[in-house]
């Protein structure tokens, strides 16, 4: 049997019985085998071939196609799955209905009454929205103040933020609400009408500014994070083309900034709503106020709190619904 490697030709004698024959070197007394070098032989010319010319356009076409069948079977993919979740919520609050019907619960009146509940919806979202609104202008002045070399602005700005997170928001809305009249009427009776109505405040402007100062401290630490996660290269580039730190913070830090807290803004805007409840103690007409007043009427609490709690949490659905949204775009400028 012969056998080529590399450059060499290997003669292998099998052996029966017998002795040992070898023409070279013998292995382990069986199989002795030979090593001669091969005979020169000629090597054929390379001879490039070049691939068929690719239809570039065609290629492009194909290509978009499949991307866009691709895109197709994962939204349809994703939709089957949503309308699962989707059924699993259905069947969630049926069984949680059928448990609270064992309970002399009342449906219909729960529904004859919806209006005057869904009425304090307006109310509630001014409520909202003005608080986050203000609560934005306190933290980035807050973040700027913690961010600051200077002591004193570092003191202010902490000192707010430790106040406003130490101490429970219903204890704010008392304060500002009851307490502070009672300054305003000291300033009254010793001459000052004009700066006691600073002190002496309506229910719906002393509930705006109990949550815009408690979110705005809790916003701060946010607004603050947003600042440092830019890169101080970007600070140094500023510089480098002259821009004053002003102009840094307002051109190239804070547009990236915003991005970066947005989703935190939005779920800080969400637990607002909730916790816009709270000014219900001051008589302010919002959900929760007319879900207790009409609840104390009939004795239906568990009735008109629910519907309560119902309308709060499609808040919050279509809250997070447009968070997504925004946050979608916001990715796709950054593909882009």
């Amino acid at each position: 049997m012969t056998v080529h490697l590399t450059g060499f030709q290997v003669k292998i004698t099998l052996l029966q019985d017998g002795p040992v024959v070898s023409q070279g070197d013998n292995v382990k007394g069986k199989h002795p085998f030979t090593l001669s070098p091969l005979p020169p032989f000629p090597l054929s010319p390379y001879i490039p071939i070049s691939p068929p010319p690719l239809d570039t356009k065609a290629t492009k076409v194909q290509s978009k196609q499949s991307g866009m069948q691709f895109a197709a079977a994962k939204r349809r993919l994703e939709w089957l799955h949503d309308l699962r979740v989707g059924g699993v919520w259905i069947a969630l609050g049926i069984l949680l209905l059928i448990i609270l019907l064992q309970f002399r619960f009342d449906p219909v009146y729960m529904w004859d009454n919806k209006w005057f509940v869904i009425a304090g919806l307006a109310t509630t979202l001014y409520v909202s929205f003005l608080s986050i609104a203000i609560a934005t202008l306190l933290a980035f002045a807050g973040a700027l103040g913690r961010l600051s070399s200077s002591a004193i602005w570092q003191g202010i700005s902490g000192f707010y933020v430790s106040l406003f997170r130490g101490t429970p928001l219903l204890i704010q809305i008392y304060i500002i609400y009851l307490g502070l009249p009672q300054i305003g009427q000291t300033l009254r009776e010793a001459g000052y009408p004009t700066l006691a109505g600073w002190f002496i405040l309506s229910a719906t402007v002393s509930g705006i500014l109990a949550l815009a100062l408690n979110y705005g401290a809790y916003m701060t630490e946010i607004f603050r994070a947003g600042i440092q996660a830019v890169g101080q290269g970007q600070w140094q580039a500023a510089a480098a083309l002259g821009m004053t730190r002003w102009q840094t913070l307002r051109m190239i830090v804070l547009p990236q900034a915003l991005r970066t807290v947005f989703p935190a803004v939005v779920n800080q805007f969400i637990s607002m709503q909730k916790d816009s409840s709270l000014v219900s103690v001051m008589g302010i007409w919002e959900i929760t106020f007319r879900a207790n007043r009409f609840a104390r009427k009939d004795s239906k609490y568990m009735e008109m709190f629910l519907l309560a709690a119902a309308i709060y949490w499609v808040l919050t659905v279509i809250s997070e619904w447009g968070q997504r949204r925004v946050e979608a775009r916001f990715a796709e400028a950054d593909r882009r």
